[in-house]
């Protein structure tokens, strides 16, 4: 790719990125992004990217690969301990959840923007995995997800979507955060998001919730949503 073409396309990532986060990724049209990128070439963005989803892959793409690589490292670690299932092994992988995304806190070059996008892609998908993750076992999230299965009950992994809710958590309150002010200390925020996260998946099935389920099976409905 020549010089002029690659900065090109990393001008229409940082402008795709700060108006996705502000006002949402089906909110500014491309054409917006094109001109907020200083493009004069009203079909340059389409010409590097094709479309919306192309773009916004290419957002993801710039991000994800550092995320992964990281809870890849966090989630060897719990494996070569071979921790017995209890707290300790709840925050573990709560820690392997939230520490890689939290990171891109501190990161100057589109990481905030990237979280409040990660949330909204959360809010459009169901149950197992946010937007953008195959069945692959191969990526971090659904090694995460394999991983914590044994320490949950049945009936939150199948129907509660325990681990779903973790993600939603997970995402939603690093949104909230990145969209603060900039230059905070992210340490204690991160510290106490990792609580919730385990405190989420140590959550257990109450009775009201146990008859509330039979009760819908017995009306032929499915599991919970989201």
């Amino acid at each position: 790719m020549p010089p002029s073409s690659e900065s090109t396309c990393r001008r229409l990532v940082a402008a795709a990125e700060r108006l996705f986060s502000e006002r949402g990724i089906d909110g500014v049209s491309l054409r917006e992004i094109n001109a907020a990128a200083g493009q004069r070439n009203s079909t340059a963005l389409q010409y590097h990217y094709g479309d919306r989803a192309g773009l916004l892959n290419a957002v993801l793409a710039k991000h994800q690969p550092a995320i992964e690589v990281h809870r890849h490292r966090l989630l060897d670690e719990y494996e070569s301990r071979s921790a017995p299932p209890g707290p300790e092994a709840r925050r573990t992988l709560a820690a392997a959840l939230v520490r890689p995304s939290a990171a891109k806190l501190a990161d100057p070059d589109g990481g905030r923007a990237y979280l409040r996008i990660m949330e909204q892609l959360v809010h459009r998908t169901g149950p197992p995995a946010p937007h953008g993750v195959s069945e692959d076992g191969g990526h971090s999230i659904n090694r995460w997800r394999e991983l914590v299965a044994p320490l949950l009950a049945e009936v939150a992994v199948r129907r509660l979507h325990q681990r779903f809710m973790a993600i939603r958590v997970t995402y939603v309150e690093l949104a909230r955060r990145a969209g603060g002010p900039e230059g905070r200390d992210d340490r204690l925020f991160t510290s106490h998001l990792i609580d919730v996260v385990s405190a989420v998946l140590a959550t257990e099935v109450s009775e009201e919730t146990a008859r509330l389920l039979e009760e819908r099976d017995r009306r032929g409905g499915t599991g919970l949503t989201g």
